[in-house]
């Protein structure tokens, strides 16, 4: 492992400041999140890449996607490398995820059959939560049976609720109201068919 500096960089969203942390020697995101500043980031990461510093970065191969999706080319963020820490099976689940169409949210049973594990549903929700790099693993793609939209740890269920209009084409100036620490019980809906998408 080398010794040096991991890059960061930043895009303004609708949703907040996403943050990046990527290894310049290969150009692989470890983590990301919104509004969180490089303590809280590489508290994600694995332990030989927390003990490395953190200088700005431009990172237009990564910051370029992240803003061509803010542009509504929603495939472009699979142009990004992602890495994160974790056993077989979230690796699986994670690539599922990345594979989820902008637009078309699963639920966990869903996506524990695309990767290969249909039973595994709460599996797939520990998988959710592990997740450390936001959007580009876009874990507010899965919502619970029915239409219910679970929790979202990147800022809770009004961000989620917000994205997943933005993903079904409500433009951004008329996006949902969100509060960054709402819960999924607070006045955001809770069923993503009960958006007023135009």
């Amino acid at each position: 492992m080398t010794d040096s500096p991991l890059h960061g960089a930043h895009v303004d969203t609708p949703w907040g400041v996403l943050r990046l942390l990527v290894t310049p020697e290969d150009g692989v995101v470890r983590a990301a999140g919104l509004d969180e500043d490089d303590r809280d980031l590489v508290r994600r990461l694995p332990s030989p890449h927390a003990a490395r510093p953190v200088v700005e970065d431009p990172l237009d191969a990564v910051v370029g996607p992240v803003q061509a999706w803010l542009g509504g080319d929603f495939d472009a963020l699979l142009e990004v490398p992602v890495e994160q820490p974790g056993g077989e099976f979230f690796q699986d689940v994670w690539q599922a995820m990345r594979e989820v169409p902008a637009g078309e949210p699963v639920s966990y049973q869903e996506l524990a059959a695309a990767a290969g594990r249909p039973r595994a549903m709460r599996a797939v929700g520990t998988a959710c939560r592990r997740n450390a790099v936001a959007i580009l693993v876009p874990c507010h793609r899965v919502i619970r049976a029915g239409g219910r939209l679970g929790s979202y740890g990147f800022g809770g269920v009004g961000i989620k609720a917000s994205m997943l209009a933005f993903e079904a084409g409500t433009p951004v100036g008329r996006l949902p109201l969100v509060e960054s620490a709402a819960h999924e019980d607070d006045a955001a809906p809770s069923r993503f068919s009960e958006q007023s998408l135009p």
